[in-house]
């Protein structure tokens, strides 16, 4: 039958057709009936005079998980064809990757389905190429993604927002658009029919798509997008959350590993550490030897026993929740990706941390799980064990209101708690909106403290401009925490790779370090420096440290805030040598022993503090007329009464990196 007028490439030309398809689908009772009315709109549509075709991709676009560029009409020929429209940062669209994954596992490009990932930036840092590497790492995507950056592919089809999914059949004829998440059921039904009528007409191929896996090509490193990172303020320790290797590392100061718990590979189980697995935690937690984990993509928050070596979940249920008010006891309550989490106290005035505080990045709000009986602002008693929503309507807003349950958030991805007078307040890094929030513990009102507009709807409002309140800009920031010994907050400004610095009393923002550049420069001054995707940062040391976790440098750095150096913590098992990353293509040498005739020189003792950093300057002075041989190795060592092994800050490996060879660098007995 064919289909009045002339068809152009947008997806309007579908919708006539398959909201008549839907409607009739509300109506059918068995799968056979479901079955038979997708099997019957794809004979309609495929039977139009005119193929709604989907455009080529366009030439010059940059390609990920493949061996060269796609193209629609030579490459997918003969495929059933899933483009996933989606931007990295966005919470739908990574809650849409486990129905892609599963789809996946279910149909191969043999079986005649090929899915193509078309990202089409939000923010500007996402255009980047080497940034979209790091997502489609984190998020495990194995299949070919294309970087869109100039949405070209996205206008052409009049994509309205993310995420998108359109099917195309074997001709690049499109059949099917999906837009927003939680349509499994739909994906399922509509590529399974679409896969068996194009066999019925003999139109699939079973050829291979050649794919390249860009995670194949990188070394393995001690840390792995690592999200989050807190200090424990009693026994001297640090919790990180190492995302991509789906662990949690308890850490000495000094970086050594204490406990290693989950990893390498994702999962959901509790019980003894050495069967315990997590997928891909984010905010961590901790108090007397109890940590608190925003397990992420198991939709749960998980609770880590230091003493008895046990893990537990104490709320969610393992999927993906819809739930925007709770009220539930926490292992019976549906969350939604919990992505940080905050200990705080209920309204007693004694410090009890008897509530943990919840950034629900799913459902754009703030919870709190009672980990006691007690009261949250406004609300009557509760009892131990309640999860419930605390602030946000649940719409995806930059909306502020004195009311918590009419105000907005979008995608609120970090939290920080300023629990003395005159605050009171937990801070809030609002990544969608780009901007950072304030909600009072004493009435739950919502404020702004800087970044963003006053247009509620706008989540475009982003940049990096320092200044005052609403002229100040962020880009998509993942963390917040706060400096009570000198009232400021810190903010991971995450998509412009700086650590920001704002007075919440006279709102100003200023950048502390980072030079915008996504890079791994690491040098005496703060703005010099440089990250990745910071995502998380704590305070430690009485307020003299402030470590980060920068995420896609794989790396926790230290920043002494009174000295302003920056260096990278080590993180190291403690029968290894140094593991802060191993050079790409080198393996580990055996370190060379030093001749009788090399220089020993002593230094005068030196008195130092747990945590207090040192540092060591090494200048050589050659003969007139003589160099390093280029290749030739060198070696020196460093030692101390009563400790072996001496850190050093980067900046003077980097120094040292210059004039020796990689490979015996990675194997000297420094940190």
């Amino acid at each position: 039958m064919a289909a009045p007028g002339a068809r152009g490439s947008s997806l309007a030309g579908l919708l006539p057709a398959q909201t008549s398809l839907e409607y009739a689908l509300l109506d059918a009772v068995t799968q056979e009936e479901k079955d038979s009315l997708v099997y019957q709109y794809l004979q309609k549509v495929d039977g139009w005079e005119q193929d709604l075709s989907v455009p080529e991709f366009p030439e010059g676009l940059e390609w990920l998980n493949t061996e060269e560029p796609i193209s629609v009409y030579k490459d997918l020929c003969g495929k059933v064809v899933i483009l996933d429209f989606f931007t990295y940062c966005c919470i739908n669209c990574i809650h849409l990757l486990p129905d892609l994954h599963a789809l996946e596992h279910t149909y191969s490009d043999k079986d005649g389905l090929l899915i193509v990932g078309v990202h089409s930036a939000k923010f500007p840092n996402e255009k980047v190429l080497d940034n979209i590497k790091s997502a489609v790492l984190r998020y495990n995507i194995t299949h070919p993604v294309v970087n869109d950056a100039d949405a070209s592919l996205w206008q052409e089809l009049e994509v309205s927002c993310w995420p998108t999914l359109v099917i195309l059949g074997p001709r690049g004829n499109m059949l099917f658009s999906l837009i927003g998440e939680g349509h499994k059921d739909k994906l399922f039904l509509y590529t399974s029919i679409a896969l068996k009528y194009y066999k019925d007409r003999g139109q699939i191929r079973n050829h291979k798509i050649e794919i390249k896996l860009y995670k194949d090509s990188l070394p393995p490193s001690p840390l792995l997008f690592p999200g989050k990172v807190t200090v424990d303020h009693v026994s001297n320790r640090l919790v990180i959350a190492d995302t991509g290797h789906h662990r949690i590392l308890v850490v000495l100061k000094n970086g050594q590993i204490q406990y290693s718990i989950g990893g390498p590979n994702p999962g959901r189980k509790d019980g003894v550490f050495s069967e315990s697995t997590f997928n891909s935690p984010q905010g961590v937690a901790i108090r007397n030897n109890i940590i608190y984990v925003a397990d992420t993509e198991n939709h749960l928050i998980r609770k880590i026993d230091l003493e008895a070596e046990m893990v537990s979940t104490v709320a969610g249920i393992g999927i993906q929740g819809t739930d925007k008010e709770g009220g539930a006891k926490g292992e019976e309550q549906p969350i939604s990706s919990p992505w940080d989490v905050v200990l705080g106290t209920s309204g007693s005035e004694v410090q009890r941390d008897d509530i943990l505080w919840i950034a629900m990045a799913g459902t754009h709000q703030i919870w709190a799980l009672l980990l006691d009986s007690g009261r949250l602002p406004k609300k009557n008693e509760l009892q131990k064990g309640t999860c419930l929503r605390f602030a946000g309507s649940g719409n995806e807003e930059n909306r502020n209101n004195a009311y918590p349950h009419k105000a907005g958030f979008a995608q609120p991805s970090g939290l920080s708690l300023a629990s003395e007078e005159p605050w009171r307040c937990l801070f809030v890094a609002d990544s969608e909106s780009s901007t950072v929030r304030a909600v009072s513990l004493r009435d739950g009102a919502v404020r702004h403290l800087v970044g963003g507009e006053r247009d509620p709807m706008n989540l475009f409002a982003y940049g990096d401009v320092d200044g005052v309140g609403i002229d100040a800009k962020l880009q998509h920031p993942l963390g917040v925490t706060w400096d009570k010994k000198r009232n400021l907050l810190y903010v991971a400004d995450s998509y412009n790779h700086k650590i920001k610095v704002v007075d919440p009393k006279t709102k100003n923002c200023t950048t502390l370090a980072g030079t915008g550049d996504a890079s791994n420069v690491i040098t005496s001054s703060f703005t010099e420096s440089t990250f990745n995707e910071p995502g998380g940062l704590c305070i430690g040391e009485n307020g003299q440290l402030l470590y980060v976790a920068d995420t896609n440098n794989h790396q926790i750095k230290v920043m002494d805030l009174e000295t302003k150096t920056i260096s990278v913590l080590p993180v190291f098992r403690p029968e290894n040598a140094v593991v802060d990353g191993p050079f790409l293509g080198e393996k580990q040498k055996t370190l060379p022993k030093l001749p009788k005739s090399a220089p020993n020189i002593q230094l005068p003792p030196v008195a130092a503090s747990p945590g207090q950093t040192l540092q060591f300057k090494l200048r050589l002075d050659l003969p007139s007329g003589t160099k390093l041989t280029e290749g030739v190795p060198s070696c020196w060592f460093l030692t101390a009464e009563e400790m072996p092994e001496v850190e050093l800050e980067p900046k003077y490996l980097l120094a040292i990196r210059k004039w020796m060879p990689k490979s015996y660098l990675q194997s000297m007995p420094f940190k």
